[in-house]
């Protein structure tokens, strides 16, 4: 999947080998002034990018089953909050019921809060590394690389070609994966502050701040993307760049070649790759 400013394009590899397109534009509103003010635009694009890659994900199963069934409408409705209760209590909840069950033994409130991280990081490292392990989502992980080659290649000014794009790093500074783990850093930080309330406002404060840690992280993976080239961009996002490597595989050359197709869809009209 690819997206711009102007459109989004889903690009799928069918079960006979050819190459299924969905390209529409982007709504207009998410690119009007209220989507650029700072934190703001950070949910807006984030929710956007929650609807679209939704449907990028559901448009890529109805090819692959055929017209034998549409993981539309309600399934995909009930995909998108079984995933979200899911993936709030695992990664928001759970760390913070453990970190209070471990309060007792622990005497400063930032150390309460760095180790409710911890743990939220380890879950989300092992959530990684477990569903590295099955081998449809390995090659989810491989598309992923051929996304990051593809775009690198672009960003580099070079052709769009296989050839070309084989040779750039399946990493990339703006990849969903280390914006995950801004998030993470960011909570600790942002949860710091509250000390230790009691039970019932500290789950409820780890739920309702999540949009504004978004926001506020979405903000820093911006900031780093575009001085990308400085010492300390390079030194804050360097995390970021090393988990990708539990969420990316060396793709093949027709991987990349679904990738190539798919920015094609989103460039502006007349734009070359030669």
């Amino acid at each position: 999947m690819m997206r711009s400013r102007q459109r989004m394009a889903v690009v799928v590899r069918r079960p006979d080998g050819g190459i299924e397109i969905r390209s529409e534009p982007v709504s207009a509103f998410f690119r009007s002034k209220w989507a650029r003010l700072p934190l703001g635009r950070g949910l807006l694009i984030l929710w956007d990018s929650l609807v679209i890659g939704l449907r990028a994900l559901m448009f890529s199963a109805d090819v692959a089953a055929g017209a034998e069934m549409s993981f539309s409408g309600p399934l995909m409705w009930g995909t998108v909050a079984l995933s979200l209760v899911l993936g709030l209590g695992l990664f928001f909840a759970l760390p913070a019921l453990l970190a209070i069950a471990l309060d007792r033994f622990i005497s400063s409130d930032w150390v309460s809060n760095l180790l409710e991280g911890l743990v939220r990081l380890g879950l989300f490292l092992a959530y990684l590394v477990a569903i590295g392990r099955v081998p449809d989502i390995r090659r989810v992980f491989a598309y992923h690389g051929a996304e990051h080659k593809v775009i690198n290649t672009y960003e580099a000014g070079e052709p769009l070609s296989v050839e070309r794009a084989r040779l750039h790093s399946t990493a990339h500074t703006r990849c969903g994966t280390g914006f995950l783990l801004i998030v993470v850093v960011v909570s600790v930080l942002v949860f710091g502050f509250l000390g230790r309330p009691p039970l019932i406002v500290r789950l409820a404060s780890r739920l309702l701040l999540v949009p504004l840690i978004a926001a506020v992280s979405y903000e820093v993976v911006r900031l780093a993307a575009r001085h990308r080239t400085s010492l300390l961009a390079a030194v804050v996002m360097s995390p970021s760049m090393l988990l990708q490597r539990l969420t990316t595989r060396e793709p093949t050359d027709d991987m990349i070649e679904v990738a190539l197709t798919a920015l094609r869809q989103i460039l502006p009209v007349g734009s070359s790759d030669e």
